[in-house]
């Protein structure tokens, strides 16, 4: 057996114990034999002492961390991390955010290279931290907002806020669903659930200027890079972009979130308020007409959305009138607002690939009729 495994792993294997020096002290145990990492004299950072930092160095508008923070069940709070942090990291761990690496972000089975809604929440995050640290704000709360913003997103994009509409009273919104019903049961605070809930510019604004920076951040996130997954892929080149785009913020995605974070960070600066002056915003928003004309509502993107409303209300409707076959049986009868709701619960969750293959091996789908992807669907 033991000539069977590699030099490679067997030298990984060695290791498994780690490294104790000679001047290691008692009880030290090291990751490298030759490890340099003297930290020198100082506090452990705990919460306390985070909170202390945030109260004194955050700009006074800022969301400050407290306790256990503003949870709808009471906590203990965490020896070394502020509410903000626990929620951030609830959500990472969660097993709504890692479905996201499965669902689409603008087109169905991307390839490598192309963004999924875990690839956005990221780089929102990145963008909103980006913003956050600048202005003084709770970075970590804007962070835990970026990374839960979408994780109410069904399979298949935005199309799923159409396909389930008629089944829920007052029809679907990822923002909403995502914090009271996906993320319901992180227990997360209530400044995090509002940023999440609200960081669509249809929904009303959010409460915490935390929660606004995630809006503006999703929005150049999303501009950005949707543009630059449309140009790899050939759907448009970068000298279609309109002039009056170009002439403010350049035609590719570094020097478009360089402008945009810019123009936040200044209009703060100018303002005292979370925005950004006429001349960015116009950049932004005529970025984001381009998109929506040529890479949303071109006709391979609306077959797309047909296909993938279709498909999701087939599931709905068939896991509606069968709610005891759901992973969760629910004691409801066929058809009922519970069984609906219920039904609607589960087919939300699903990834892209998984809410397919469900359809084709329980429905007997078509798989003509499935939606398509960027290359075979252009």
């Amino acid at each position: 057996m033991a000539e069977q495994i590699s030099s490679r792993a067997q030298q990984w294997a060695a290791t498994m114990h780690g490294h104790v020096g000679a001047d290691a002290g008692v009880g030290l145990v090291r990751a490298h034999a030759t490890s340099q990492a003297r930290t020198g004299d100082g506090p452990i950072v705990t919460r306390e002492l985070r909170e202390e930092r945030e109260a004194r160095n955050l700009r006074p508008g800022a969301t400050r961390a407290h306790g256990a923070g503003n949870r709808a069940i009471a906590e203990e709070p965490d020896t070394e991390r502020t509410c903000f942090e626990r929620d951030r990291d609830r959500i990472v761990h969660s097993t709504a955010f890692r479905r996201l690496a499965g669902k689409t972000q603008v087109v169905v089975y991307p390839t490598d290279h192309q963004r999924t809604r875990l690839t956005h929440a990221l780089e929102v995050a990145q963008v909103a931290t980006s913003i956050a640290r600048g202005v003084g704000a709770n970075v970590a709360l804007a962070e835990a907002i970026a990374l839960g913003h979408d994780c109410g997103h069904g399979p298949g994009g935005h199309a799923s806020e159409d396909a389930f509409d008629a089944y829920l009273p007052g029809g679907y919104d990822h923002g909403p669903w995502g914090a009271d019903v996906v993320l319901d049961s992180l227990n997360l605070c209530a400044e995090t659930l509002d940023g999440i809930r609200n960081h669509s510019w249809s929904r009303p604004a959010p409460a915490t200027i935390e929660g606004e920076i995630v809006s503006w951040a999703d929005r150049i996130a999303y501009c950005a890079h949707d543009l630059e997954d449309a140009v790899h892929a050939g759907i448009v080149t970068e000298a279609e972009i309109p002039a009056e785009v170009a002439e403010v913020c350049g035609r590719g995605r570094r020097e478009q979130l360089r402008t945009f974070v810019h123009a936040v960070l200044r209009a703060v600066d100018r303002h005292g308020e979370i925005g950004m002056e006429p001349e960015p915003a116009a950049a932004l928003a005529a970025l984001r007409a381009f998109n929506y004309e040529r890479i949303y509502v071109r006709p391979a993107s609306l077959a797309q959305s047909r296909a993938v409303v279709d498909v999701l209300r087939a599931l709905v409707e068939f896991y509606a009138e069968r709610p005891r076959i759901l992973p969760t049986p629910v004691d409801a009868s066929p058809g009922d607002e519970a069984a609906v709701r219920a039904a609607v619960t589960y087919v939300a969750g699903m990834t892209d690939r998984y809410a397919f293959d469900k359809a084709v091996g329980e429905l007997d789908w078509d798989p003509t009729r499935l939606p398509r992807g960027i290359d075979d669907g252009r």
